[in-house]
């Protein structure tokens, strides 16, 4: 029988860095991953801010590429927004999480790998934890004083068969990593790509991201609900095939992975956050903002906040986990909820005409204005862009009208004089 202060259930952002955090503590923590390498599990693009790697101590190691420069092409517009400094970062899934890993080994935890989670059952002061190793198809039992669900949208603990479950929203991503020419690598490196519209993809978005040694990732995702305008929708693969073919146009490429993966998310997050000795992180609590699909750093918090909980439990500071679920939605909750109202109509409800006239009035802004928006929720940038736009519209229809009253408005300062 194996001991353990903790075991964390999925080695992606939030169980490594969990784990990571509480071996560093001290704890005696073990962290299982179903997949036999971290090669293996490469589902998530990684596109994230400049602070993302000083606020959780990521080394460039683990970045794919960096990004200064973004770009919105919809069916008839296109919006490019550049900076002089970089705001942000590709970073590559795979070694994100072999670093993560590698961060618990060193600090005496243990990884195991192409292992799986079957079942627990708390008993006075612990949990009885079985878990399949894969690689010698045995199961294991292990004992801890805490189980982390770290799982993702599986949500293989809280969720477990037999379980009650809240109501999704669910979307699905496809997503290929192609090696392309130099000259299409070049023209893609240092920018971010984001296709909207009837066009490139009803019912979601597309996207191209540069990482390392001439490789591209493009994918397509799509929200699973029937669009009110839109009924003939192809499959994702259709999509990512235009993408390449008429906006990319590389004159060469070869895809060198395929990868997917279908997110559930809980509409005004009412997944179950803690029961018992079990608490949950990361997508298992709906981090991912269901907007952008953006959910790595999202999740990175949601562990350093549990860890504290955790902390609290094993050092005998408190009883339970009470105060989690509060916290989490303290933090996530009023911006979410924004977010997927607008996730909702602009890829079921709206018409092309107003993705375009959103394009239209961004393009004043600088970068950093649209990052505070797609990245910080801070959508009272909106705002700004809105104003300018209209003022613009003003001037281009009533020109003649708004000139002649400032004429008028200056001889009527000169009579007074």
């Amino acid at each position: 029988m194996y001991n353990f202060d903790v075991v964390v259930v999925g080695a992606g952002p939030a169980g490594g860095h969990c784990a990571r955090l509480l071996a560093k503590t001290g704890y005696k923590v073990l962290l299982i991953e179903r997949f036999k390498d971290f090669s293996r599990n490469s589902f998530s693009s990684g596109v994230t801010p400049s602070e993302t790697l000083k606020q959780f101590n990521l080394p460039e190691s683990v970045v794919g590429s960096f990004w200064n420069r973004f770009v919105i092409v919809t069916s008839n517009k296109q919006g490019v927004w550049e900076s002089d400094t970089t705001q942000g970062s590709v970073l590559d899934f795979s070694k994100l999480r072999q670093f993560l890993a590698d961060e618990v080994k060193n600090n005496s935890g243990e990884v195991w790998l192409g292992c799986r989670y079957m079942n627990h059952w708390e008993q006075d002061d612990q949990i009885l934890i079985t878990i399949k190793n894969n690689l010698v198809n045995e199961e294991v039992n292990v004992t801890s004083k805490i189980l982390v669900d770290a799982t993702g949208p599986a949500r293989a603990i809280t969720c477990r068969k037999g379980k009650p479950q809240p109501e999704f929203l669910t979307g699905t991503g496809i997503e290929y990593l192609i090696e392309v020419n130099d000259e299409a690598y070049k023209q893609n490196l240092g920018t971010l790509t984001f296709l909207l519209g009837y066009k490139w993809m009803p019912k979601g978005y597309s996207w191209i991201f540069p990482m390392g040694n001439n490789q591209l990732k493009v994918g397509a995702a799509i929200l699973n609900k029937s669009h009110k305008l839109v009924t003939d929708i192809k499959p994702l693969k259709y999509y990512i095939d235009l993408l390449i073919k008429e906006y990319l146009k590389p004159d060469t490429y070869k895809v060198l992975d395929v990868h997917g993966e279908t997110l559930r998310y809980s509409s005004g997050l009412q997944d179950i956050y803690a029961e018992g000795r079990v608490i949950a992180i990361g997508d298992t609590v709906s981090t991912v903002n269901f907007l952008g699909g953006e959910g790595i750093r999202h999740a990175m918090l949601s562990s350093e906040v549990a860890s504290r909980y955790i902390n609290e439990f094993l050092g005998e500071e408190r009883k339970d986990f009470n105060g989690y679920q509060e916290e989490m939605h303290g933090i996530f909750l009023a911006k979410w909820t924004i977010s997927e109202k607008l996730a909702i109509k602009t890829y079921i409800e709206d018409a092309d005409t107003l993705v375009d006239r959103v394009v239209s009035y961004l393009k004043p802004m600088k970068l950093e204005d649209i990052v505070n928006i797609l990245f910080y929720y801070r959508f009272e940038k909106v705002y700004k862009g809105f104003w300018s736009y209209a003022l613009r519209k003003l001037r281009s229809k009533f020109g003649f009208l708004l000139n002649w009253m400032s004429r008028f408005s200056v001889n009527k300062v000169d009579d007074a004089k």
